[in-house]
């Protein structure tokens, strides 16, 4: 049933959100209009209603942290990983990689 399966493939899609999200903040500072930009270019269509909260439990997780800037002409959260963010990115990394070793893409 395609619903069924939408439904299971959300779950992955947050995940895989998730990981970017990390992974770009890990690289620089990050902010909502530029990840959503970013995360379009990969094909993720994802709306701020979906970014948002993810980024705001990602922050209370420990894994990134924000401070206020001035971006494109107004005050915006940027984004930065912390090292509990980096520890956790790595050991994702880590089952990836196994796991795309393991069903040989």
């Amino acid at each position: 049933d395609m619903t069924e399966n939408r439904g299971i493939f959300r779950l992955f899609f947050l995940g895989f959100v998730r990981l970017h999200v990390l992974h770009h903040a890990r690289e620089r500072e990050v902010w909502g209009s530029w990840l959503k930009e970013e995360l379009s270019r990969h094909g993720y269509n994802i709306s701020p209603g979906t970014l948002y909260p993810i980024l705001h439990e990602l922050e209370e997780e420990g894994l990134i942290e924000s401070r206020r800037e001035k971006k494109e002409g107004r005050i915006v959260k940027v984004y930065r990983i912390t090292r509990k963010g980096k520890a956790v990115l790595k050991e994702a990394r880590e089952k990836i990689k196994e796991l795309v070793e393991e069903v040989e893409l």
